[in-house]
């Protein structure tokens, strides 16, 4: 039960003050005295309990009856739209109500997010057999550090982009982390770029096809989303080059490259917000330590937590 800030009585003052009104024969403004309250509130609460209400709850504030109340007819019929794919502003232009009470409704329905109009998909977990059959490549955009941000002041007045001479000035920019993980071992390979370009994605391939060689891991697959730089045909003939398959998800789906995605959620967590950083130079400079935790003394839940390395048995020498 929760009572309001400035509630004078509880269910326990509430009978307290009717046994002392109907069996200690106190008068009913002795009564509120002792309890606090008004002689008015001492007379409802004597009235419900003669009624044999001996729990003396608050009640709902709810009005019995709501005529302004859509029918259920029309409900049913907000619903059936909404099923149909249909978003709350089309609803409402059809059925010529606000806006705010479709609203209103498909949220009190379970309806207000558009993937509720499906059942949620079972998880669909997957391993390959052995290191390098399929590898994840993805790209996270990360916001360039130009002093504190707004995760640490709470405001993003420093952010505030203006236009001089035509060109924006004052913005910090983007950098761009390119991620590889390869699929049995959880084993990661990031750089940070300046661009996502299919020559920066070109180049990033290549080095971190090397980088997995030099581990004894032979690459035989890349899987991507469909991004610009994974479309290019730059990518496909560098791809064709290194006798690699390609395998892209579907789009609408990028649980099918959950791995990578997984991956983007820890590497964030642990190193791009893990702690304040000065200068975007100073983050990436943590970069190499945070691969090498992951890579080599992190427990991975999903791999019994053991750390990823522990899956190469050819691997020689530390992360470097």
């Amino acid at each position: 039960m929760r009572l309001h800030a400035n509630h004078r009585t509880c269910p326990s003052s509430r009978k307290l003050l009717c046994q002392r009104v109907l069996e200690a024969g106190w008068t009913i403004a002795r009564a509120a005295g002792a309890a606090g309250c008004s002689e008015r509130t001492a007379s409802k609460w004597l009235k419900r309990y003669r009624e044999g209400d001996h729990e003396l709850q608050d009640r709902s504030s709810r009005p019995r009856r709501s005529p302004t109340r859509l029918s259920e007819e029309r409900v049913r019929v907000i619903e059936t739209l909404r099923r149909l794919r249909m978003t709350a502003a089309e609803i409402a232009e059809i059925l010529e109500l606000p806006l705010s009470t479709v609203s209103a409704w498909l949220k009190r329905l379970g309806l207000g997010r558009r993937s509720r109009l499906e059942p949620p998909e079972p998880p669909n977990r997957y391993e390959r057999r052995r290191p390098g059959e399929l590898v994840h490549v993805d790209i996270k955009r990360l916001g360039r550090i130009r002093g504190a941000g707004h995760r640490v002041t709470g405001s993003r007045a420093s952010q505030t982009k203006t236009r001089r001479e035509g060109r924006l000035r004052d913005v910090a920019g983007w950098e761009y982390v390119h991620v590889m993980v390869d699929d049995y071992s959880r084993l990661a390979y990031v750089e940070v770029l300046d661009d996502l370009t299919a020559s920066c994605a070109v180049a990033f391939l290549r080095r971190a096809v090397a980088w997995f060689a030099e581990r004894g891991v032979k690459i035989e697959a890349v899987m991507s989303d469909n991004g610009a730089c994974y479309v290019a045909r730059a990518y496909a003939d560098v791809l064709a080059e290194l006798g690699l398959r390609h395998l892209r998800i579907r789009p609408g789906r990028p649980r099918t490259n959950g791995k990578a995605e997984r991956f983007i959620q820890t590497m964030l967590r642990e190193w791009a917000y893990g702690q304040i950083y000065g200068s975007s130079l100073e983050r990436t400079a943590n970069l190499p330590r945070f691969l090498e935790r992951y890579n080599f003394r992190r427990p991975h839940g999903s791999l019994g937590k053991q750390v990823p390395a522990s899956r190469l048995n050819n691997l020689v020498g530390n992360y470097t």
